[in-house]
C-alpha cells in the first residue's frame, strides 16, 4: 500500500499565506481606515514595504531592474495594487465590511479567465458554465450586504477584481525582474502613485493614529505586503 502522501512545506505556506495572511488583510484594512485616510494608508503601505524590500534584495546582490524592467512592474503595479488594492481600500472606507469585501474579491478567478481574451484565449462551454455559476453564486451571497447601501461599494469592489485581473494576466507577457524584485519594484510604484493619489484628492490626517492605526499599518507593510507577496 502506498505510504501518507506528504503535503511539501512550501505548498502549505502558499496556502497559509493566500487564505490566511492575505485573507486577513481585508480585517485590517478595514481596522486602519478607521484612523488613516485611505489612499494615504495604502501608499504608505507599500512604499514603505518595497523600500525595504528592494533595499533588502539589493544588499543581497540581486540586480537592479532596467528601464524596461521598471516601465514594465509600473503598469503592474498600478493596476494591482494602485487600481486593484486601492480600490478595496476606499471600498471598505465607504463602508463595505471585510467580508463582502474579500467576497467579491474573489471573482478575480472569474475576470481572468475574460481577460484572456486579449491574448487570444478562448474559454470552453465548461469555463463559461463555471464564470456564469461563480457569479450567481457571488450575487446570492451578497444579498443583503451593505453593498446595497453603498453602491459606490460595489463599483469599486468590481472595479478592483477587473483591475487585478488583468494585470495578472497582462504580467505574464511583460519583462519583469525576476523573482521578489518584481514585488519589490511594484510596490514603490504603487506607493508612490497613491500617495500622490492622496495629495491630489486632499487627504488629511485629522489626528495622529493610536497604536491600534500603527499596527494595522505595520500588519499590511510586513505580512499583507513583504511576505504575503514574497
Amino acid at each position: 500500500m502506498p505510504g501518507p502522501r506528504r503535503f511539501p512545506l512550501p505548498l502549505i505556506a502558499a496556502f497559509f499565506a493566500l487564505y490566511v495572511i492575505w485573507g486577513s488583510t481585508y480585517l485590517v484594512i478595514r481596522i486602519g481606515v478607521e484612523y488613516w485616510p485611505p489612499l494615504m494608508l495604502g501608499g504608505i503601505r507599500f512604499l514603505a514595504a518595497g523600500a525595504v524590500m528592494y533595499g533588502f534584495l539589493r544588499w543581497r546582490g540581486v540586480p537592479a531592474p532596467t528601464w524596461e524592467q521598471w516601465k514594465a512592474c509600473a503598469k503592474i503595479g498600478i493596476l494591482l495594487l494602485t487600481f486593484g488594492n486601492g480600490a478595496v481600500t476606499l471600498a471598505e472606507h465607504s463602508g463595505v465590511s471585510s467580508g463582502v469585501a474579500a467576497l467579491a474579491v474573489a471573482t478575480v478567478p472569474l475576470f481572468t479567465l475574460l481577460c484572456g481574451y486579449f491574448w487570444g484565449a478562448r474559454n470552453t462551454r465548461l469555463e463559461w458554465a463555471g464564470i456564469v455559476l461563480g457569479l450567481i453564486g457571488i450575487a446570492m451571497l451578497n444579498l443583503g450586504s451593505n453593498l446595497q447601501s453603498s453602491p459606490l461599494g460595489a463599483v469599486l469592489l468590481i472595479f478592483a477584481a477587473a483591475a487585478w485581473a488583468f494585470g495578472s494576466v497582462w504580467s505574464k507577457h511583460l519583462p519583469l525582474p525576476q523573482g521578489a524584485m518584481a514585488s519589490a519594484a511594484e510596490m514603490l510604484v504603487a506607493g508612490v502613485t497613491l500617495l500622490i493619489g492622496s495629495a491630489l484628492t486632499g487627504e488629511r490626517l485629522q489626528a495622529m493614529p493610536p497604536l491600534e492605526g500603527w499596527l494595522a499599518l505595520a500588519y499590511l507593510a510586513v505580512f499583507g505586503s513583504i511576505i504575503a507577496f514574497h
